[in-house]
């Protein structure tokens, strides 16, 4: 593939980000369920490629024609392909850069509540999805056990992470466990939005908000996706002389550090299982929570040497977010349909058992473990159980959008904590891996131990406050 191809490939991205904000601008109820552009420019990319429209002009034209990829070309669909599993190493090594390390105690004291309640449903989606291979999709459909992990790698982890296991599922000779994460992934997100605005009127009627009377005050702007013009700040900081470095350079070369020392730490891992048990584990573990731990290890050594703070945590945040756009839209463009179709029902059980979870789990756990401002807390911790951070965000912001309660400190706090396990991080990357080397039964029993952690603390010490 010629350089020429790749390019055009990336304009051809823009592209289809552009028409989905295009769409997203004046379709009003795309407005409404506060659709991300990049979720609907993926998914047309996905009608107008090979699997929709070109199986549709397929059957009046050659195998042979180019009207069989749709409106795209091989060497597109091939270098999209490739950078999902690229893009979330961005993702994840932007995830703590730029940012302070609080005190133990206030990070307890603010994010303990919704750590013990994210804990929970994070790690009972592991228990319900291996419950549920186990007893009904294993024996009736041929579902590998492997697939219990499938909920919580894409409700939790979101597109990127189900990205990131591709070559994981590759290796555990289950390829379509990509395909039906992404789905699931996207469900998830579309699921969680939906659910959340729907609650968060629910909550409204029954007055079990604190903050807000109404959801109905949002600007024609925003509900476009548009900044309103008084609300409209730098997106960064300039820390560093352009004359110098261009400071966006300069945080692009420090997230390429963080993945490179995220890149180390896996191979010495690797080294050293190499020369010990030699099980050959590690090969499995895929780059992006070690990326994660990279740029954990990095912002110390910036803490600690450097006085003129010269990483922005705003900038890093663009960075992050441009790298899930390409990552979202071109992990839904070339996702398989067949390999759903295939597997539609074992797919379908999985997303309604992994939506009910998380709805239960929201409305029984949170008002009892959250001891103040509960649901505008818990709605955030509800979006990113079902999506990703930003769709936690998205109703948090909902529920509070004048930051008045301790709902989006308390987020982030607990986010310290939680992320270099769940939703991404280690426990997700580990979890595929150990239910293929050692079986379902020894992994769902340590899920269950780690859910009745998080209930125990959460409604015996938290609940109790």
């Amino acid at each position: 593939m010629t350089p020429e191809q790749i390019g055009f490939a990336f304009l051809y991205l823009a592209i289809f980000l552009l028409i989905g904000k295009w769409v997203r601008v004046h379709v009003e109820w795309l407005q409404k369920l506060f659709i991300p552009s990049s979720i609907i420019g993926g998914f047309l990319a996905l009608f107008l490629g090979p699997q929709v429209l070109g199986k549709i002009i397929g059957n009046f034209v050659g195998q042979d024609s180019f009207w069989t990829n749709g409106l795209m070309t091989e060497n597109i669909l091939e270098v999209w392909s490739a950078l999902p599993s690229l893009m979330i190493n961005v993702v994840f090594a932007t995830l703590f850069l730029g940012t302070v390390i609080p005190g133990i105690k206030r990070v307890w004291n603010f994010g303990g509540p919704q750590l013990a309640f994210g804990w929970a449903i994070g790690w009972g989606q592991y228990v319900v999805g291996i419950l549920l291979v186990l007893l009904v999709l294993g024996p009736l459909f041929g579902v590998p056990p492997i697939a219990g992990a499938l909920i919580e790698v894409a409700f939790e982890g979101g597109h990127g992470t189900a990205a990131g296991m591709a070559n994981t599922f590759e290796e555990m000779n289950f390829p379509e466990g990509y395909d039906l994460s992404i789905g699931l992934a996207t469900v998830g997100i579309l699921a969680g939005v939906v659910t959340g605005i729907i609650l968060i009127n629910w909550a409204v009627r029954k007055e079990k908000t604190r903050v807000i009377n109404d959801v109905h005050g949002f600007s024609e702007l925003r509900k476009k996706g548009i900044m309103e013009f008084e609300n409209r700040e730098p997106a960064a900081k300039m820390t560093l002389r352009p004359e110098s470095i261009e400071p966006l350079s300069f945080h692009f070369a420090i997230v390429g550090l963080a993945i490179l020392v995220g890149y180390l730490v896996l191979q010495l891992l690797i080294w050293l299982e190499s020369i010990t048990f030699d099980a050959g584990f590690m090969t499995y573990i895929p780059l992006f929570p070690l990326a994660m731990i990279g740029g954990i290890i990095v912002q110390v050594f910036f803490n600690k040497l450097d006085q003129a703070e010269v990483i922005d945590r705003k900038m890093m945040n663009r960075i992050q977010g441009f790298a899930l756009d390409i990552l979202i839209v071109t992990a839904i463009a070339t996702v398989s349909i067949d390999v759903i179709g295939e597997y539609l029902i074992p797919f379908l059980l999985l997303a309604i058992v992994g939506i009910a979870w998380n709805i239960l789990g929201f409305m029984f756990l949170a008002p009892r473990i959250i001891p103040s401002y509960w649901f505008e807390r818990g709605i955030g911790d509800l979006g990113q159980s079902m999506g990703v951070t930003a769709t936690g965000l998205l109703l948090m912001r909902v529920a509070d959008p004048d930051n008045e309660s301790p709902a989006f400190e308390a987020f982030g706090y607990k986010q310290l904590v939680y992320e270099p396990f769940l939703g991404g991080g280690l426990a997700t990357a580990l979890s595929v891996p150990l239910i293929f080397q050692f079986g379902p039964w020894p992994f769902l029993i340590f899920a269950i131990v780690m859910c009745l952690i998080g209930l125990f603390v959460g409604l015996f010490y938290f609940g109790k406050k």
